[in-house]
């Protein structure tokens, strides 16, 4: 069974994948004011996710939530270096799992806020 990552994008996200053909596949939530990519999932890179994350989980939609941060964070990142949403994505992610959980362990004491940029306030 394929689950789902959604990742939600600010206006900083949206710039960052635009002219790529992510921007055909951006999805929207709330009458269009929040966009989001969906990535698919397969159901055993799905358990693998769930054994690094004990907190993560699988709602009613069959999408993967609870994630931490450090981990959308980087998957975000490697979404928008290989202008993909395919499984090379989250490969190149588990490439970088003990740095990421290392991140998500202080995410329990402290979540970090959202990279902003102020330069235009």
């Amino acid at each position: 069974m394929v689950h789902y990552i959604g990742l939600l994008l600010d206006d900083s996200r949206l710039e960052a994948i635009k002219g790529t053909g992510l921007e055909e596949k951006l999805t929207t939530l709330f009458g269009g004011q929040v966009k989001q990519l969906i990535m698919e999932v397969p159901e055993e890179v799905s358990k693998k996710i769930l054994a690094e994350f004990p907190n993560a989980r699988i709602d009613s939609r069959s999408f993967l939530e609870d994630l931490p941060v450090a981990f959308k964070r980087a998957l975000f990142q490697e979404v928008v270096n290989k202008k993909s949403l395919g499984a090379e994505v989250i490969e190149a992610v588990f490439q970088k799992i003990d740095e990421i959980k290392d991140l998500a362990a202080k995410e329990s004491e402290y979540i970090p806020p959202p990279d902003i940029d102020t330069s235009e306030i």
